[in-house]
């Protein structure tokens, strides 16, 4: 039963990180998302670039649900991101409401990702 539990917290946590791929598209999603201008070319790359890397690790945590071996290592990598982005606003502050909303979906896949974990670590040998 855990091993469901795990999966689930997995594609949950992997669906939260495939949703800025969507950032690729240009520009208008990028602002739409996240409330902020994209101005010049160099801020389009990388804020696309941003978008490859979560569709990428999206995509690891959702393999990762189906395959045991990678599931802790998908479950460190996606607590790291969540948890560095959510440090990141904290401490920066004054953030506007869509990424507001972006924080709150790091909070939420750092929480499905401590439960899978602590299945993971409590879970017999």
């Amino acid at each position: 039963m855990s091993g469901k539990v795990v999966s689930a917290m997995l594609i949950v946590a992997g669906i939260i990180h495939l949703l800025p791929l969507n950032g690729v598209r240009g520009p208008e999603q990028l602002a739409a998302m996240y409330g902020v201008s994209v101005a010049g070319p160099d801020m389009e790359i990388l804020m696309r670039h941003r978008a490859v890397l979560f569709g990428l690790l999206g995509m690891f945590l959702l393999v990762a649900a189906f395959t045991p071996h990678l599931q802790m290592a998908a479950i460190i990598v996606g607590a790291l991101s969540a948890a560095t982005f959510i440090g990141l606003a904290w401490t920066v502050g004054s953030y506007n409401a869509p990424v507001q909303r972006v924080v709150i979906a790091d909070v939420v896949a750092l929480g499905c990702l401590a439960v899978a974990a602590g299945l993971k670590l409590l879970a017999p040998r």
